[in-house]
């Protein structure tokens, strides 16, 4: 029997804020060969050095506080200064190089902190959107409790953020206040990026299905729109209406798309931030391994209807 599934309840799981007045430091961490399955390693060798780099506390936090979800056509994530807009590792010390892989989480359980000053809204979003994840997939937000891997969920005045996957120690998920928290699927996006995803455009065979357009494009971000030269996409197919894809307008020069489908009425279907399409959660549940979970997405309410697959 069906059942309409926009319940927020967290496992018992207790979420709390920490007050946070300066970004956390990460400690210097030595680079070594991972010694886990191929199948747990995600390859980031693409972007090199360009993941590493500062929480940018100008511009970056600038334009994310001024975002408006009613007036502004891109998302809060699209303007940041980092990798492809919303990808960092804050900078430290490393004594053996830049690592070129992050992990998969080992059973998909995800240990987290909440670090900062968020109000009842913003805590009610991080809590509904670990929620969504625990509904659909099995991938498990846990408080932390000494493991030595954790994200830490902080509101850092630089901008939406996260790193890719499980790097080692403790990471952060950044979500400034209140930008980050305009529009829902805004804390899944960047919850996904740490599960382990990248961004669904920079998919090796996106130029199938989009069309880019430099011209349009701030030059210093022409970067942001290269393709990957090997997808883990888990034999999923291009996805237009992925919480992980851009909006056609993202980094642009003069207000003109930066990005069109190849069929036209799949250009407005890009950069929705609703929540999770159904092919989210087959991506999610096929690099997890997961089993049991169907989803089907009702429109753009974001309700979403369940039944249990035996």
């Amino acid at each position: 029997m069906y059942s309409i599934i926009r319940i927020f309840i967290l496992g018992g799981a207790l979420i709390q804020a920490v007050p946070l007045t300066t970004h956390p430091e990460l400690p210097e961490k030595d680079i070594e060969e991972p010694s886990v399955p191929n199948e747990d390693i995600i390859d980031l060798s693409f972007y090199g050095a360009a993941l590493y780099g500062k929480p940018d506390r100008g511009l970056t936090a600038e334009r994310v506080s001024n975002f408006s979800a009613e007036t502004d056509n891109v998302n809060p994530e699209e303007l940041g200064s980092y990798l492809e807009g919303d990808i960092l590792i804050p900078q430290v010390t490393m004594r053996n190089g830049v690592a070129n892989y992050s992990l998969r989480w080992p059973n998909g359980v995800i240990p987290y902190e909440i670090r900062g000053s968020f109000n009842a809204y913003e805590l009610s979003s991080i809590r509904e959107a670990m929620n969504d994840y625990h509904l659909f997939t099995c991938i498990r937000f846990v408080p932390h409790n000494n493991e030595s891997d954790f994200v830490i969920i902080s509101d850092d005045g630089s901008g939406c953020w996260s790193t890719v996957g499980r790097k080692g120690g403790q990471q952060i998920v950044n979500l400034q206040t209140p930008g980050c928290f305009r529009r829902p699927g805004t804390v899944i996006h960047e919850l996904m990026h740490a599960v382990g995803f990248l961004h669904e455009q920079s998919r090796m065979e996106r130029d199938d299905f989009v069309i880019i357009m430099p011209q349009n494009i701030r030059p210093r971000n022409l970067r942001n729109f290269r393709r990957v030269n090997k997808t883990a996409a888990f034999g999923v197919k291009y996805d237009f209406d992925s919480v992980m894809h851009y909006s056609s307008r993202a980094f642009s020069l003069n207000g003109e798309q930066t990005m069109v489908a190849r069929v036209e009425e799949n250009t407005v279907r890009m950069g929705q931030r609703f929540g999770f399409s159904d092919l989210d959660v087959e991506k999610i549940n096929r690099m997890y391994n997961c089993s049991g979970y169907r989803v089907t997405t009702m429109g753009k309410n974001n309700l979403r209807i369940r039944d249990t697959v035996d």
